[in-house]
């Protein structure tokens, strides 16, 4: 049964918990089982309403790594927190070979950064009554953090997620467990990145929208004499 419940007007806040060992901001940190389900744990008492879990990151310079590793950091800590806690697990990954054994494990989202363009990812995920989050990113995993969109940015990220919702629709996934995410730090520059965080609007209202800026570069750049947790909340 689904965790999930759309379509309230209130923000929800979702707790991060890196599982790898060079995340850009708390890499290493959430390796081990037990602390990693502690800081879990820790941040669904502190009001997070989701859970998000990443077996690879995603910073500059990072190296892709393969599902089966993915899915050796993800695993050990799923199979004790997902029948220990009643928030939605979410699952950042862009592999649908992890998302398939995620979803089989009970995860309730897919938080595809990728934005459902691996082949399969989308009839995993229709095959499933999995929640999907369709990310924007500007080029590729390999490329997206040495690319920079134009001026007409906001009409390409729409565009795709117009797309990419039809094509996930078409392939059988609801359009009620569609989130969007517009892809913040994923081949933007600095200021596209702020003025997407302070206004969503272009996305429209159809759907819910994930906005992801907790400690990434450019929240330190805007705000470099503040504490940068203070610096994410004030963007966010």
């Amino acid at each position: 049964m689904s965790r999930i419940i759309l379509g309230g007007t209130a923000p929800l806040v979702m707790g991060i918990l890196n599982l790898t060992p060079d995340s850009f901001s708390d890499g290493g940190r959430w390796t081990d089982r037990d602390k990693a389900l502690e800081h879990a744990f820790e941040m669904i008492d502190q009001g997070a309403d989701i859970i998000d879990i990443g077996g690879e990151s995603t910073r500059p310079g990072s190296e892709p790594v393969s599902s089966s590793e993915e899915l050796d950091r993800l695993e050990p800590v799923l199979r004790d927190l997902l029948p220990s806690v009643s928030v939605p697990i979410s699952i950042d990954t862009m592999k649908p070979e992890v998302a398939s054994v995620c979803i089989s494990m009970g995860a309730d989202i897919i938080n595809d950064v990728n934005g459902l363009r691996a082949q399969g990812m989308m009839e995993v995920c229709a095959g499933s009554d999995a929640t999907v989050i369709i990310g924007h990113m500007n080029g590729s995993p390999v490329d997206t953090h040495s690319t920079e969109m134009g001026a007409d940015y906001r009409e390409q990220i729409k565009g795709f997620m117009d797309r990419q919702i039809a094509r996930a629709v078409d392939a059988g996934i609801p359009d009620g467990r569609i989130i969007v995410d517009p892809g913040i730090g994923f081949g933007k520059t600095p200021d596209q990145n702020l003025s997407i965080a302070k206004d969503c609007s272009f996305l429209g209202k159809d759907h819910a929208i994930l906005v992801g800026v907790s400690r990434k570069r450019f929240v330190r750049q805007f705000y470099p004499d503040m504490d940068v947790d203070d610096a994410s909340a004030m963007v966010s």
